[in-house]
């Protein structure tokens, strides 16, 4: 197939507009997976591909589907790095960062502190009784994890949160704003002199975290100045990203399902099974795009070069071809790790991890010092975004004794 009038080959396609995926995603994905597979969205000039079959092939297929292209809205951001790389390249920025992602590394060094962090900042509100958790919460403890991760002071969180906000809008501006675009710019543009500061520092008197270790790699290994500037970027917008969404949509799962809520309650050593089935369920990270590199034919849909494709994995995590009635939050379902919210394939998330463990801890302690903690009823809360997705608020309540 050719592109052709949208209008007639792919009509579903056709009407899809953003707002309509910002409110609600699911009902268009799923008569999107079962009548057009694969289809054309002349709204955003891509094609949509929704089932779990599909996207696992194309996210397992660098040669065909490449994350490197001009019209990629993060390489455009941050340049050439780990997420925007294939081939040879991809494989030198990955093994050079990876060290600070092991999981061992992570459970004597990090996750430690993660608690530390967790408990000080609900330690600011435990014993108001309520609280607005993103602001409180969810939006700090990422933060303050990427600065411990990468050995930089804790008094560096507000710049650091204003930096990212930039960067969140560039990562969904679809629709190619040029201000946003403008306003990312500059703000990678502070984000680089400001770790160049610290890398000089580091230089001269290496620390602890991950920073120091890149500047100070062994020769033959060590990425240049821009190379670590522009990996410590998009590794910083992904480790915060992700995170503060998990924690905000497990909350929110659990909210609409009492029953479970109260077995994590009463047992935490259910919660990385409610993680893992928010992942599915509710993916933060909605789709993952890539872009054709050869002529190459998915469902009988002929794909061209130069086209995007978006792997859209909010529809592949609740494909019925796969998951047993897959619009139910069941966190003992079998067949939940076959999910995509991490990925796959070379580009699999590196810091998934660094994510799981840091959700988990942050459950942890909000389920142990907030033990009856429940979403304000008075509250209307409800995800929203079709590129990442979660509540812009959520305010909890709890008994204070």
């Amino acid at each position: 197939m050719t592109h052709g009038p949208a209008e007639t080959r792919f009509p579903l396609g056709a009407r899809l507009a953003p707002a309509e995926l910002s409110r609600d995603p699911y009902p268009a994905l799923r008569r999107l997976q079962a009548e057009e597979p694969v289809s054309w969205i002349p709204a955003l000039g891509m094609w949509y591909v929704t089932r779990h079959e599909d996207c696992h092939r194309v996210l397992l297929d660098d040669q065909n589907f490449t994350t490197v292209s001009p019209h990629s809205l993060i390489q455009a951001t941050f340049g050439p790095q780990v997420l925007s790389s294939d081939g040879a390249l991809h494989t030198r920025y990955k093994r050079a960062v990876r060290k600070g992602f092991l999981p061992g590394a992570l459970r004597s060094t990090v996750e430690p502190r993660i608690e530390v962090l967790a408990r000080a900042l609900v330690d600011e509100f435990a014993g108001h009784g309520a609280c607005e958790l993103r602001a409180s919460f969810a939006s700090r403890l990422p933060v303050q994890t990427m600065l411990v991760l990468f050995g930089l002071p804790l008094s560096e969180e507000p710049r650091l949160r204003a930096w990212y906000d930039r960067f969140e809008r560039a990562l969904a501006n679809f629709e190619r704003d040029e201000a946003v675009a403008q306003a990312a710019t500059a703000a990678v543009a502070e984000f680089h002199a400001f770790l160049a500061e610290y890398m000089h520092a580091f230089a001269a008197q290496p620390g602890e975290g991950l920073l120091s270790l890149l500047v100070n790699a062994p020769a033959g290994q060590r990425l240049d100045d821009d190379e670590i500037r522009r990996n410590v970027s998009i590794i910083f917008f992904g480790g915060i990203s992700t995170v503060e969404a998990l924690i905000l949509n497990t909350l929110y799962a659990l909210d609409l399902h009492p029953e479970a809520r109260a077995r994590v309650v009463a047992d935490p050593a259910l919660l990385p099974g409610a993680i893992d089935e928010t992942m599915r369920w509710l993916s933060p990270v909605q789709s993952a795009t890539r872009h054709v590199t050869r002529e190459v034919e998915l469902h009988g849909v002929r794909l061209r070069p130069g086209d995007t494709v978006n792997c859209m994995l909010a529809a592949a995590n609740r494909d019925p071809r796969v998951f047993t009635t897959p619009e139910r939050f069941d966190m003992d379902r079998p067949e939940g790790g076959q999910h995509l919210g991490f990925a796959v394939g070379p580009h699999h998330c590196l810091g998934f991890h660094l994510a799981r463990a840091e959700a988990r801890i942050a459950l942890e302690v909000i389920c142990s010092r907030l033990a009856d903690w429940r979403i304000d009823p008075a509250a209307r809360c409800t995800p929203e975004g079709y590129e990442f997705r979660q509540p812009a608020r959520l305010p909890l309540c709890w008994s204070v004794e």
